[in-house]
């Protein structure tokens, strides 16, 4: 049995961080990150799972990110900018819209060339040098996007989009100052991401992250890489990435993302992979794999098709990419998101690697007696849910059912009218998965309106965000008691929590 689940049962909530309090458009790495740990702490939970925290761009999809690396200044929170003394004392920074934050961010660039410490320094001197060979790329890409008007990269001039060196040292001169301005935001980052990573291990909290399968076209990493994806010299795609018809779309979705030349990759040794994941390693405990099933084979759409209907599977090399990701690497630091058109050589690669796969109940009650949901056949190497971020709240789902399939439910968990939802996340509690997770948005019973993410939409996704006062009274205490009751109290809250900026290399329980 691996690592992840050898510790017993435990407990955790789904919540991105943007979906946090706060006086901003967003919510930040700052009091009310740390407060939640608090919460969970006290309500006896030990894992805090996020959504992917790169850089985002005008979708605000978590999963279409301009960096596999980068994190996303828009969770930067500006009070301890002004705090070190990079802002001036009259900088305002009660709140306001990314416009403003990131006024603040070059503000304290500027404060910080002519204010910083020299320990400061060189810490961002020693994050640049140890972070150079995904920051430079990223720095350089979004310096060139800001000259060529935000324009994807396959249209910038020809000698930037082939990286001709001469070309790319010119860049690097003429952009200096915006280079380091952008390596600036990611150093503080890093340093405001430590911070909450070692409060929240303080508490006995651990972070789970979120590995997207795929990176979107227009980033630094394809930019970069590009050999290393399916794209001409033009950088046009030669396929797109996607799923076939599911329970999300009756026409399956064309996601759009380039795939992988995954000959190419396996040819270096997955060196990129390994890169990527040793970078979210050093922010998340572990780590859940975005469609685990495209590890095995991947649906392969021809760019212009009319709906994901028209692609078809092809195989990639799974078992070589993990066995090279779990080379050198203590302790199991993989969920597999097992989810959607799984086969048995899926589910032979999965166990393989003793991978914990992904069970969700909103898709138990299909009225198939082998459903792998239901509770009956549920398995312990699992980590389950209510929903997940794809999915409508516990109560907006069920708000939506037929008779039918409500009286069906009652059957199946031999509960009242009612007692539903809510006898639907006592399962989840009692459920023999050794993991529960729940997205705060069920915890706290919200309907339709707090919906994170409505797949094959691209507007109105990613922007839920709860408010404390939400809280009902006694919620921790209440909490606390059924994790208890359902076996799943692992770690006592720390009663004293320090702050750090040393990042640790836990292993997720």
């Amino acid at each position: 049995m691996s690592d992840l689940l050898s510790e017993g049962r435990s407990a955790g909530v789904l919540l991105h961080p943007t979906s946090l309090p706060g006086n901003w458009e967003s919510g930040v790495l700052g009091e009310d990150a740390q407060r939640f740990a608090d919460l969970l702490a006290d309500s006896g939970f030990s894992l805090w799972q996020m959504l992917p925290v790169g850089p985002v761009g005008g979708s605000l999809s978590p999963y279409q990110l301009t960096s596999a690396f980068a994190g996303n200044s828009r969770l930067i929170d500006p009070t301890p900018l002004k705090i070190a003394g990079w802002l001036t004392p009259d900088a305002a920074i009660e709140g306001g819209d990314w416009i403003q934050r990131a006024a603040l961010l070059r503000q304290a660039w500027d404060g910080f060339r002519e204010r910083a410490t020299q320990p400061d320094r060189a810490a961002f001197t020693a994050f640049w040098q140890s972070q150079r060979s995904w920051l430079l790329p990223y720095a350089l890409f979004r310096a060139a996007r800001e000259r060529y008007g935000e324009s994807g990269w396959w249209t910038w001039p020809e000698a930037i989009r082939h990286r001709v060196p001469a070309a790319i040292s010119g860049l690097l001169k003429e952009a200096d100052a915006r280079i380091r301005e952008v390596a600036f935001e990611q150093w503080v980052f890093d340093r405001q991401w430590a911070d909450l990573r070692h409060y929240a291990a303080s508490r006995g909290i651990q972070l789970m992250g979120d590995l997207p399968i795929y990176v979107d076209l227009d980033s630094a990493d394809v930019w970069w890489h590009r050999t290393l994806f399916r794209v001409d010299q033009e950088g046009r795609p030669e396929a797109v990435a996607g799923v076939p018809p599911d329970y999300f779309s009756a026409d399956g979705q064309v996601w759009g993302n380039p795939l992988y030349a995954w000959n190419r990759m396996e040819a270096d040794g997955f060196r990129w992979w390994q890169d990527r994941v040793t970078n979210q390693l050093r922010r998340f405990d572990c780590l859940r794999i975005d469609h685990f099933r495209g590890l095995q084979a991947y649906w392969e759409i021809p760019v212009g098709a009319d709906t994901a209907r028209e692609g078809r599977w092809c195989e990639a090399p799974g078992a070589a990419l993990l066995s090279a990701l779990r080379a050198g690497r203590d302790g199991q630091h993989f969920i597999a998101e097992d989810l959607g058109t799984i086969t048995a050589e899926v589910n032979q690669l999965r166990k393989k690697f003793q991978l914990p796969g992904m069970l969700v109940m909103q898709f138990a009650f299909d009225g198939s007696v082998d459903n792998p949901y239901l509770p009956d056949n549920q398995i312990e190497e699992a980590v389950i849910y209510t929903g997940t971020h794809d999915n409508d709240t516990l109560a907006g789902w069920y708000g939506g059912l037929s008779e039918g399939t409500r009286r069906y439910i009652q059957e199946v968990l031999n509960c009242r009218a009612e007692d539903l939802p809510a006898a639907m996340i006592d399962a989840v509690w009692y459920s023999p998965a050794r993991i529960a997770m729940l997205p705060l948005q069920d915890l706290l019973g919200l309907g339709s309106d707090a919906r994170m993410n409505i797949p094959g939409t691209a507007r109105g996704n990613w922007t839920w965000r709860f408010e404390w006062s939400q809280l009902p009274a006694g919620a921790a205490a209440d909490w606390r008691a059924v994790v208890a009751a359902s076996g799943r109290l692992r770690i006592k809250a720390a009663e004293a929590p320090v702050k750090s900026q040393v990042v640790g290399r836990l292993v997720c329980p």
